[in-house]
């Protein structure tokens, strides 16, 4: 796996500096050294079981050009490593494990790479207009990370394959848990917050997760705050966005607390939906999205 993610400095100029490795103190680190530290954290581990982890930190396009745009190419790049310390506290505390609060508590490492490329099940090489290893278009910037199965004490066993959530407290004190769907939004909630991203409704987990597998309801709500969110205070669209995180992540009183009665961003919502809205410069007919008015039927003498 070491040798597969030096890839990129393998193929570069002469003339630029290999891209090092990094971690949450380090940013200087050889993969000589990954590899041996990586190899030898294994105490205790079955001959079938898992010695480490993968995880791919992969921003979209839209996010990094506004890292870009904030910090340039270069202060973009240093920006993401941040960014996956970051991401790898919240992944130690997502164990809820004693011993373990933070990235410090876990042996990882990280690689900054440039490029994609098209893999066998892209459905561009399908179809045939791309070749199985041509690079992707655009920015393709992400990093890759390698946990190690046990701490960096070499003591505890973690794993992120641990569907537990919390529910048997005593499987939990044991074994650790971890929730991939909360880990998940926690590294788009971390991106918001650090680099004031200013993300849309339908750009979120939250709504790609509810829309393929939220109940009716669920999406009847979250269809109805998309059509709203862009005519929604500041704060009523920071809360409606706070309220689906949790919803999604398994906290909170779910979506119900959008539509509560009485609330200003029901009240809010409603009188969007309900106003005009004019399409492509022709007068409203004063209807609510979805429903048609019906035509007067002409009598004849």
């Amino acid at each position: 796996m070491v040798g597969y993610l030096e890839k990129e400095n393998q193929t570069i100029n002469n003339n630029l500096r290999p891209e090092l490795w990094f971690n949450n103190t380090r940013q200087d680190i050889f993969p000589q050294e990954v590899r041996v530290n990586i190899d030898n954290n294994i105490a205790k581990l079955g001959g079938n079981d898992a010695k480490f982890y993968l995880i791919n930190i992969g921003p979209s396009q839209k996010e990094i050009a506004h890292l870009q745009e904030l910090f340039g190419k270069q202060g973009a790049e240093q920006k993401l490593k941040e960014f996956a310390a970051s991401l790898m506290d919240a992944y130690a505390r997502n164990f809820k494990r004693a011993g373990i609060g933070s990235g410090q508590d876990l042996l990882w490492y990280g690689k900054l790479e440039r490029n994609r490329y098209y893999s066998a099940g892209d459905k561009e090489v399908k179809e045939g207009l791309k070749k199985r290893g041509d690079r992707k278009e655009g920015d393709q910037m992400h990093v890759q990370v390698i946990v190690s199965r046990k701490d960096i004490t070499n003591r505890i066993k973690l794993s992120p394959l641990n569907n537990s959530r919390g529910n048997n407290k005593e499987h939990s004190a044991r074994m650790g848990q971890f929730d991939r769907k909360a880990f998940k939004g926690s590294g788009e909630h971390i991106f918001d917050q650090a680099f004031n991203f200013d993300r849309s409704l339908k750009e979120t987990m939250a709504y790609a997760f509810t829309m393929k597998n939220g109940s009716g309801e669920q999406k009847r709500m979250l269809h109805a705050l998309g059509l709203a969110e862009n005519r929604l205070s500041e704060d009523n669209k920071r809360t409606a966005l706070e309220i689906t995180r949790d919803d999604f992540q398994g906290q909170g009183q779910g979506l119900e607390q959008l539509l509560e009665i009485g609330s200003s961003l029901a009240a809010e919502i409603l009188d969007i939906l309900l106003s005009p809205v004019p399409v492509s410069g022709q007068p409203t007919q004063g209807m609510a999205p979805g429903i048609k008015k019906k035509k007067k039927k002409r009598r004849y003498p």
